[in-house]
């Protein structure tokens, strides 16, 4: 009882050291109607932890595996979508961007601007976002060391943007696969900003359905745990209701109808994990 009152009292920022906070949605916007109806059990699943978080999802995956593969509803749609959910729930809204042209119009609507993994050493968009003002999001891309995003940073902090996430989701290990090595946790923590591990992605097996990306969801849990004992600033988690019949990271998405049970573990061990004075071991 004491861990969860003590979770309601959190700070409502990323921070590494605060409570964590979570960053759930369906990979992509597969229509208004799905949309909604995510955004709505999301909204009820945190009212239950007493907690809030940030709502994702993307109005076009303009990196998928195949010419064939569904890219979503379009970036016109798709900021009408994620403004009615805005409106509609008062949360905060997380979005890709791609294309330096699509920075300005995705800031009227999104609290925070992600610059996806493959993208994040594109110097042009990286200072388009800065300049927007709005909180960045950079995946740390699967073929960069985490020393090296402290280069990708400073893209970002010369435009005088200091509001910034490092988010962790896996590396490149060759034939479809990707590894989580912990220590880019901790030597990310280590440039002050908040840092976010991506549990969903980081179990996908890139290209590993030939046409598409395959995954291990059964990884997500166990992944999950091990970095927010590490202490992290927030948890990124892709959620559907019907993974298998999602238009996109199927595989590698969460079940909604496991969410509550699962957050509820992830707050008590956050709690414990944020309680204990860190002390580095030399």
């Amino acid at each position: 009882m004491e861990l969860t009152q003590q979770y309601m009292r959190r700070i409502e920022k990323f921070e590494n050291s605060s409570h964590v906070l979570f960053i759930n949605g369906p990979c992509q916007i597969e229509s208004k109607k799905h949309c909604m109806y995510m955004a709505d059990k999301l909204v009820d699943i945190h009212k239950e932890l007493n907690g809030s978080f940030v709502f994702k999802a993307s109005y076009d995956k303009a990196n998928r595996t195949s010419i064939s593969g569904t890219r979503g509803v379009g970036i016109d749609e798709g900021l009408d979508i994620l403004n009615e959910i805005k409106q509609k729930h008062k949360i905060e809204i997380l979005t890709d961007v791609h294309e330096c042209n699509q920075v300005e119009r995705v800031a009227q609507v999104a609290d925070i601007i992600q610059i996806p993994a493959f993208l994040c050493r594109q110097t042009d968009l990286l200072i388009e976002a800065g300049k927007s003002g709005k909180m960045v999001n950079i995946k740390k891309g699967q073929f960069l060391s985490p020393y090296d995003m402290i280069n990708v940073i400073k893209k970002v902090e010369m435009t005088g943007n200091k509001n910034i996430l490092i988010t962790e989701r896996g590396s490149c290990f060759g034939y479809n696969n990707l590894v989580v090595d912990m220590r880019s946790l901790v030597v990310m923590k280590e440039t002050g900003y908040p840092v976010i591990f991506d549990a969903t992605h980081s179990v996908q097996t890139p290209g590993g359905n030939g046409t598409s990306s395959s995954g291990q969801r059964y990884m997500i849990a166990p992944l999950a745990r091990a970095a927010v004992a590490i202490g992290i600033a927030g948890l990124f988690m892709e959620v559907h209701n019907k993974p298998e019949e999602a238009k996109s990271d199927g595989a590698n998405s969460f079940r909604l109808e496991h969410l509550s049970k699962f957050l509820s573990n992830i707050i008590t061990l956050d709690s414990q994990t944020k309680a204990y004075k860190e002390v580095k071991y030399e």
